[in-house]
């Protein structure tokens, strides 16, 4: 059974530290103290979707999120996480021993949504999510940085099994519309899966912040899309 997701998703991708941590990626240092008031004042708003990953951090942010989640109600939040490929290990069960890391730095038992995190060898990975689904270990299916191809093969590896994409997550802004040209939105649309932008200011280059009298700080740099910063933002 999917979740029912809602319009707006809390990406912890910038949590904690570590390789592809916060540290890493925007230059911040974000750990407990600081992101628990960010947790307890969005879960009272009632934004209860969290989006991370086990790369996110070597499991860091995974880790402050779960620290959170274990003092509220289950059902109060929904929990998205990914399996990288470029972690796994050779072994069979590979997915299988990722989600069991991810479920216990968590402190759950079903993840509510599990992506595959990018289209590394869709033909490998896509069916080990399958037998994830039929025992109750999550409840959707996501793909994220897939091509619509990627997707739709995807797709028809889940439907042999009577399985679906429920959401695909890819990079999405004013700046960059790749979903939109390729027919990503269109697919989704026509196909009942929900799409979650990721990227959508541009790590902050998009907020109006930064113009010719505050301009980026020295140094700063962005994740892998800074050819697309027109100069006079």
């Amino acid at each position: 059974m999917s979740t029912i997701l809602p319009e707006i998703a809390l990406g912890a991708w910038s949590w904690g530290a570590g390789a592809a941590g916060g540290d890493q990626v925007f230059g911040n240092h974000l750990f407990e103290k600081e992101l628990k008031p960010v947790f307890e004042k969005a879960v009272e708003c009632g934004l209860n979707l969290w989006d991370t990953a086990a790369v996110y951090g070597e499991g860091t942010s995974e880790r402050i999120l779960g620290n959170f989640v274990k003092d509220v109600r289950r059902d109060s939040v929904i929990l998205s996480t990914k399996f990288t490929p470029q972690i796994a290990g050779s072994l069979p069960d590979a997915m299988q021993q990722m989600i069991d890391g991810s479920k216990e730095r968590l402190h759950i038992d079903v993840i509510d949504v599990y992506w595959i995190h990018n289209p590394m060898d869709v033909e490998k990975w896509t069916p080990d999510l399958i037998p994830l689904a039929k025992s109750g270990q999550i409840k959707t299916i996501g793909v994220s940085n897939h091509n619509l191809a990627e997707i739709k093969r995807a797709n028809e590896i889940l439907a042999a099994e009577g399985l679906k994409i429920s959401a695909v997550q890819n990079h999405y802004s004013l700046l960059h519309r790749s979903s939109e040209r390729a027919g990503i939105l269109d697919y989704c649309k026509e196909n009942g899966i929900t799409f979650y932008s990721y990227m959508v200011l541009e790590q902050g280059a998009l907020t109006g912040r930064y113009k010719e009298t505050n301009p980026f700080p020295e140094g700063y740099t962005f994740f892998r899309w800074k050819k697309y910063i027109p100069l006079n933002l």
